[in-house]
């Protein structure tokens, strides 16, 4: 008997959806979703946005790789980035220079000149930053519809509601859920976020130490109200980030704290740090904290992601350990984990990647 699916991707989030996307039109496609709708976690609540040194140098691949397809279907908005930097963050800027320096990315040294112009209100001692003229603000949600559109005009069956309970394999994998739906699939994908190491667990795979961490932003109302063209500010030593949204602003204290696979809520202090870091870098009043909200962010050890089939089990599909920059790399990610599934060579957007960085058989090589 055929199985019901040929491919199973479990979770709906920005991984899941994209490389639906990708292999709907050349396989049967079963997209199941724990929640009542796509995107409620990570994806739903992501401060999200396209900046070419986020994740590493050997994550600037994927990212100026899916830079193309972004803008070219209009989920781009031009921001611009700064890491801001005090006189005792200069080797971290030499740093800096020295780790991208042959990643293609575009970056600048300023001083405090420019930097009185660009971010009114700085404070005086954060006097030199790097410049990235290329970041973009990332329309989560219209990019995560788009992906989902185009997986469902292939034909891809996207099923919510749908928790995984067990997945058992024989010839092929039976999967039931809590709501007691049943499917057959001839290969499972993890795309579960940070839920991934659990579902390997379900199908008898070895876990790959993928550990979830709690990242927390609040929605300021500040006096005075932030430029439009603000870009985004994050503190070198990794303390905070703060971008405009519309004519409030965004701010996070670039928080990791790690915590079990779950829906994640902001914690007081964590707001509060967050604002502390704020005062401490420019002059603007705080009025009001309008809303606040957390969601977690998902790590292998070597903090890369995890792209490919088991060593150990090749029907069991890894796509999972996205981090932070799962979303602005999406395109280019799924794309590769679409020729990597089906077996097929890489192309305009993938020929620069190199797969086996990503490729869960690491860990067991180390």
């Amino acid at each position: 008997m055929s199985s019901d699916f040929d491919i199973a991707i479990i979770g709906a989030g920005i991984a899941g959806a994209s490389l639906a996307a990708e292999i709907g039109e050349e396989a049967r496609v079963l997209l199941l979703e724990a929640e009542d709708m796509p995107g409620y976690h990570s994806t739903g609540r992501s401060a999200a946005f396209w900046e070419e040194c986020y994740g590493g140098p050997d994550i600037v691949p994927l990212t100026r790789a899916s830079g193309p397809y972004l803008e070219a279907n209009g989920f781009l908005s031009p921001r611009g980035a700064l890491y801001l930097a005090r006189e005792e963050d200069e080797l971290a800027i030499e740093g800096f220079f020295a780790r991208f320096a042959d990643s293609g990315a575009e970056f600048t040294k300023i001083g405090r000149r420019e930097l009185e112009v660009i971010v009114p209100g700085l404070k005086p001692h954060w006097d030199r930053a790097i410049r990235q003229v290329r970041c973009a603000d990332i329309d989560v949600a219209g990019l995560h519809a788009h992906f989902l559109a185009r997986a469902k005009a292939t034909g891809v069956a996207l099923v919510c509601r749908a928790r995984v309970a067990s997945l058992v394999r024989h010839s092929d994998w039976y999967i039931k859920t809590a709501g007691c739906q049943e499917y057959t699939a001839t290969t499972i994908v993890n795309a579960a976020g940070a839920w991934a190491d659990d579902i390997a667990k379900m199908a008898g795979v070895a876990a790959k130490g993928i550990q979830p961490y709690r990242r927390t932003v609040a929605q300021l109302r500040v006096d005075p109200t932030p430029p439009s063209d603000l870009p985004l500010c994050l503190d070198i030593s990794g303390n905070f980030y703060f971008r405009p949204e519309g004519d409030k602003l965004w701010l996070s204290p670039h928080d990791e704290t790690p915590c079990m696979a779950c829906d994640a809520a902001p914690e007081e202090l964590d707001v509060a740090l967050a604002i502390d870091r704020l005062e401490e870098a420019t002059n603007w009043k705080i009025e009001a904290v309008e809303r606040k909200w957390a969601w977690l962010r998902s790590f292998s050890a070597d903090r890369l992601p995890i792209y490919g089939r088991d060593p150990a089990l090749p029907e069991f599909f890894w796509f999972a350990g996205q981090g932070g920059f799962g979303i602005q790399t999406s395109p280019a990610a799924a794309r590769l984990g679409a020729q990597l599934i089906l077996g097929k060579s890489w192309d305009e957007v993938t020929d620069r990647l190199q797969p086996a960085i990503y490729s869960p058989d690491r860990f067991d090589r180390e």
